[in-house]
C-alpha cells in the first residue's frame, strides 16, 4: 500500500465519519506498531508525522520503508508527514525519501518571505503528490527545541490568513488560536470567533498544533469550526517516558526489553484511541 497525501487521506477519514484527522508524533521505532493499534481499533486512517530531530535520528528510508510496510500488513490508509521544518534541503530530502506531507515552518519570518518560502515548497511537492502545510502566527511553547516564549506569541489574523492562501495555494494552514506547544499544565483558551472567521476566509483545512491542555469540549468546537488536522505528541511522550520509569525500574538486567516496552506501547495506544474519538 502506498503512502496517502494528507488531502487524500482526510477524503478517507470522512467517508469513515471523521470530521478531523489526528496527526501523531512519533518519537521511535518502538512505539510505531502502538500507533496501528489504535487505528485498527478506530477503524481511522493514520497521519504519523516526524520532527526533523526525528527523521536525523531514525534516517527518512528507514522510517519510509517501516510505515509503508505496516501499512500494508494492517491495511491501514497512512500518511507521513514531516512537521515543522524551516530548511528547505532537509524538506527536499524528506520528499525524495518518500515523505507523503510536509511542512514549511516560516511562521518567524516576515509573511513576505513566509509567502515565498512556502512557494518554493509547493513547487517542490506538486510534481509528487505531495501535501503542503504552512503556518501563520507564532504559537508558544517549545517543539523539537525551538521556543516560543508566551510574551512572543502572535494571533493569526484573519486578512493574513486569507492573503497567505491566496497568494500560495498552499494544502493546509496551521493558525495561532490560543493553543500552546509541549506539556502545557493549565487550560488553552481558544479563540473560537477567530477560527470561524478564518475558516470562512480561506476555505481550507486548519491546523491546530499544540492540542495538550485542550479540554474535550473545545477540541470537539474546533473540529466543528474548521479544524480538520490535530496535531498530538506532548501526551503520548509523557505516558511512553512515565510507563518505561515504572517498567525499567523494576525489571532485572536479563529480563527480555520487549518486556518493558509492551506498557509503554499500550499507553500510547490509549491516548490515541481517546483522541481519535474527538474528531468523529
Amino acid at each position: 500500500m502506498s503512502l496517502y497525501n494528507f488531502t487524500d487521506l482526510l477524503q478517507v477519514a470522512k467517508q469513515r465519519e471523521f470530521k478531523a484527522l489526528g496527526s501523531f508524533n512519533l518519537h521511535c521505532l518502538e512505539m510505531l506498531p502502538a500507533f496501528f493499534k489504535a487505528a485498527e481499533k478506530t477503524n481511522s486512517p493514520l497521519m504519523i508525522q516526524i520532527s526533523t530531530g526525528t527523521a536525523k535520528y531514525l534516517g527518512h528510508r528507514l522510517l519510509v520503508d517501516a510505515i509503508c510496510s505496516l501499512s500494508a500488513s494492517k491495511n491501514v490508509p497512512t500518511c507521513l508527514h514531516l512537521d515543522h521544518c524551516s530548511d528547505l534541503e532537509a524538506i527536499q530530502t524528506a520528499i525524495d525519501a518518500g515523505f507523503s506531507s510536509v511542512m514549511y515552518d516560516g511562521s518567524h519570518l516576515p509573511i513576505e518571505e513566509n509567502i515565498a518560502n512556502t512557494r518554493r515548497v509547493i513547487d517542490m511537492a506538486r510534481p509528487r503528490r505531495v501535501s503542503v502545510e504552512a503556518e501563520l502566527g507564532a504559537i508558544g511553547g517549545s517543539e523539537d527545541g525551538k521556543v516560543v516564549a508566551l510574551e512572543e506569541i502572535a494571533f493569526t489574523s484573519v486578512e493574513d490568513a486569507k492573503r497567505f492562501v491566496h497568494e500560495t495555494g498552499v494544502d493546509m494552514l496551521a493558525i495561532s488560536i490560543g493553543t500552546v506547544h509541549g506539556l502545557y499544565t493549565g487550560k488553552a483558551h481558544i479563540q473560537h470567533q477567530r477560527l470561524t472567521e478564518i475558516t470562512h476566509a480561506t476555505g481550507i483545512p486548519l491546523v491546530l498544533h499544540g492540542g495538550t491542555g485542550v479540554s474535550d469540549e473545545d477540541m470537539r468546537l474546533a473540529v466543528r469550526s474548521g479544524i480538520e488536522k490535530v496535531n498530538v505528541g506532548t501526551e503520548m511522550n509523557v505516558q511512553w517516558v512515565a510507563r518505561c520509569k515504572q517498567t525499567f525500574e523494576k525489571g532485572k538486567v536479563n529480563d527480555s526489553v520487549r518486556n518493558f516496552l509492551v506498557p509503554a506501547n499500550d499507553a500510547v495506544t490509549d491516548v490515541l484511541v481517546e483522541k481519535i474519538q474527538l474528531f468523529r
